[in-house]
């Protein structure tokens, strides 16, 4: 019995860990746009009591290089010093627009309110929606939109550098790419339009103005917290291509800054994703034997002894699968390495999230961002 549950777990964390290698030669910076025409880009940025973050962002945007474009900011109802930030910056830049949100509507979550007012307010033909706490370096733009012109694609995404500080950062937020590369069949998803391969990040979503508008856009995905992987999932439902590229080295991101901030973000749109009820038993159970239960034999047993050779050689190949990716990822997206290190930590911590984001789905509790309360998802 013991070295079937041994072949099991080695099993587990193997098979995440090929398809990560596969994936990460599939998994590129986006080309340079090269001798391609590229439409204007319309960079929709939305902002509620984002005064520390705004002007960065903003100033970012306008040292693109490689494409036409304007910035424009919707402030949504901000009680900071948002909007009197970017009059300032539109004062000196007429690439640079303010505009105000309508009032939330009942039954809408107010980012996606705000990314829909804003795409209404997009003079140019591609939309590319920022969160107001990413800097984009000056070719982002525009090898983004080769990538969707080139591919033509009705919408790509990516998955910015995550900047990590506090040991809840640096132990969860990497676990984007290990569940993204180890889980996604990346050559799969760009060959078809099936919903169930749709991935995105929110934080850089560009769309193709006419595709945005043809499915609806965030109206009919109003009521999500997780716009980045409902969009996508939209898109193709109406056979649109989708596409993801590396942008690690193009667009950064300090998503959160303390460890509430990381417990209740992550949690606040878990059920769309891994902690969805028909999926977070089998993806917790094979977490659970391939991710964390090697680590737990190979130091029960090396105080307990008595294990056969062939036993010590599943657990340890368990363990090699498990640290992998993590620390292939490490390297290559700039993580941190305590967290590779203490991967079966981040990972039992990630599963705590999945599950309470479950429970308080299921009391019917209330999820709060931003100041604003929005019903159980």
């Amino acid at each position: 019995m013991l070295e079937v549950v041994t072949i099991a777990m080695m099993l587990c964390a193997l098979a995440p860990a090929v398809l990560f290698c596969v994936n990460l030669r599939r998994y590129r910076v986006p080309p340079a746009a090269g001798g391609v025409v590229l439409p204007a880009v319309s960079v929709l940025i939305p902002a509620r009591d984002e005064e520390g973050a705004i002007g960065t962002v903003v100033a970012s945007a306008l040292a693109s290089v490689g494409v036409e474009f304007e910035v424009v900011v919707m402030d949504d109802a901000s009680t900071d010093r948002t909007a009197e930030i970017v009059l300032v910056m539109a004062a000196r830049d007429e690439r640079v627009r303010l505009e105000q949100a309508p009032k939330l509507p009942t039954g809408w979550n107010g980012k996606q309110h705000a990314c829909w007012a804003l795409a209404h307010t997009a003079r140019h033909p591609l939309l590319c929606f920022v969160d107001a706490d990413v800097t984009l370096q000056p070719e982002a733009l525009a090898r983004m939109a080769a990538l969707l012109v080139r591919g033509q694609r009705g919408l790509v995404s990516g998955f910015p550098r995550q900047m990590t500080e506090t040991w809840l950062e640096w132990l969860l937020l990497p676990l984007i790419h290990f569940v993204l590369l180890g889980f996604l069949p990346v050559e799969r998803m760009r060959r078809t339009t099936d919903p169930s391969f749709a991935a995105g990040c929110g934080q850089f979503l560009l769309v193709s103005r006419e595709a945005y508008f043809g499915c609806g856009g965030h109206a009919e995905i109003r009521a999500t917290m997780h716009d980045g992987l409902m969009l996508p999932k939209l898109f193709r439902q109406r056979g649109y291509k989708t596409d993801l590229a590396d942008l690690t080295s193009l667009v950064t991101c300090r998503m959160y800054r303390n460890a509430a901030q990381v417990w209740f973000g992550l949690a606040k749109n878990a059920t769309e994703g891994i902690a969805a009820p028909v999926r977070i038993v089998p993806i917790s159970v094979l977490l659970v034997l391939g991710q964390v239960l090697p680590f737990c034999f190979a130091a029960w047993f090396a105080v307990r002894g008595g294990l056969s050779l062939a036993v010590w050689v599943y657990v340890l190949v368990g363990i090699a699968g498990a640290w992998l990716p993590r620390m292939l990822a490490a390297w290559r997206f700039r993580q941190s390495w305590r967290g590779a290190l203490l991967h079966p930590v981040g990972m039992v911590l990630l599963l705590a999230v999945q599950w309470y984001a479950l429970g308080r789905k299921v009391i019917g509790g209330a999820v709060s961002w931003k100041d604003r309360a929005y019903a159980g998802e």
